[in-house]
């Protein structure tokens, strides 16, 4: 009786294969039509000599190999020069910008989790207001405060910082901290991506830290309720056991807390790490990549050089260039953030002990 049970129990199971794919094939076609098949033509433009008239598939569109990639990664011209820019900029972008909207986003879970906090209502919905205003009206905000009339050199002229023009300065904040010296010769001799070693090491420009700062103030709202997700799942058993046991508030969040945060902490960190590759809309709307190229990045150099200088072929392989780097970044976070299992490290240790 029982296998006849089994049996028809699989029948069902094997019979609901056709209706599920019945009911998910009207979201296979939209992604298909939508997503997967502009992504291939997109890397067909990106081998071809698309002119931008007609379609990448008509008889005249030519392919050309590898030739747009090499000319943005190795062609010794401007293509490689700009490209070389876009990536230094973005690379001090995101160097900055995840690790402080991280930092805030986990501090301020931490601030509103907590049970002794008045009006945590209120302070969820006021963290989190920035995060659904418009980026666009952000920027333009933004850009209005570090203008020549703007508060930010209203407030610095009070301390006796005396500079409008500083936010048009092109040169990186390191560079204008050390007095923007020439620097030593195995530096500035050698290059990557026709950017001087030199240059990669400049740091932002100030326009583009303005930039940093308001991403961090933007989007820390966002990850704060990953955060504060999370937090809510940790039974409160865990940090009532260490605190009986001695352990101090800092050894508490380090050894109890932060452990379990492990998969929000990847989250926030890919989808922080994802969108500071991606950043468009805030140099479209604001700088235009100015002052000096000091604010142009991959994905808004990928437009200009489409939309703008009509090389369609080199704009796609900047896109696909930069996609690469994004799923590298993210394989190795997720690398460096897996879990650690902890029977074969033991398992590790005791065999060498009984070698020794």
């Amino acid at each position: 009786m029982s296998l006849t049970v089994n049996r028809a129990g699989l029948g069902a199971r094997r019979g609901d294969g056709p209706a599920g794919w019945l009911f998910t094939l009207p979201v296979i076609v939209v992604l298909g039509l939508f997503m997967l098949v502009p992504v291939l033509m997109a890397l067909w433009v990106s081998f071809s000599d698309w002119t931008g008239r007609g379609s990448p598939l008509a008889p005249g569109t030519g392919f050309v190999g590898f030739e747009n990639y090499a000319a943005i990664t190795s062609g010794g011209g401007l293509a490689e020069r700009n490209f070389g820019i876009a990536m230094r900029n973005n690379a001090w972008y995101a160097l900055l910008v995840v690790p402080l909207q991280t930092g805030l986003s986990l501090g301020l879970a931490l601030l509103v989790n907590r049970a002794v906090l008045r009006g945590r209502g209120f302070f969820r919905t006021a963290f989190y207001f920035p995060s659904v205003t418009s980026s666009v009206a952000i920027t333009v905000l933004w850009l209005f405060l570090f203008s020549t009339s703007g508060a930010v050199n209203q407030v610095l002229s009070w301390i006796g910082v005396n500079g409008p023009n500083w936010f048009n300065e092109p040169a990186g904040i390191v560079h204008v901290a050390l007095g923007n010296p020439e620097g030593p010769a195995f530096l500035t001799g050698s290059d990557f991506l026709g950017v001087s070693w030199w240059d990669w090491l400049s740091g932002p420009s100030v326009a583009m830290s303005a930039l940093i700062l308001m991403a961090v103030f933007t989007t820390s709202g966002t990850f704060m309720l990953l955060f504060l997700a999370a937090l809510q799942n940790i039974g409160p058993e865990l940090d009532e056991a260490g605190r009986m046991d001695g352990a101090s508030a800092w050894q508490r969040f380090w050894r109890i807390t932060l452990p379990q945060l492990r998969p929000a902490l990847f989250t926030v960190l890919t989808l922080g790490l994802i969108g500071c590759w991606q950043v468009f809309d805030q140099i479209y709307t604001g700088t235009q990549g100015g002052p000096g190229k000091t604010t142009v990045t991959p994905a808004y150099l990928s437009y200009e050089a489409a939309f703008t200088d009509q090389a369609w072929g080199q704009g796609a392989a900047i896109s696909f260039v930069l996609f690469a780097v994004i799923v590298v970044f993210t394989l190795f976070q997720r690398w460096v953030l897996r879990e650690r299992d902890a029977s074969k490290r033991v398992e590790k240790r005791i065999a060498k002990g009984a070698k020794a």
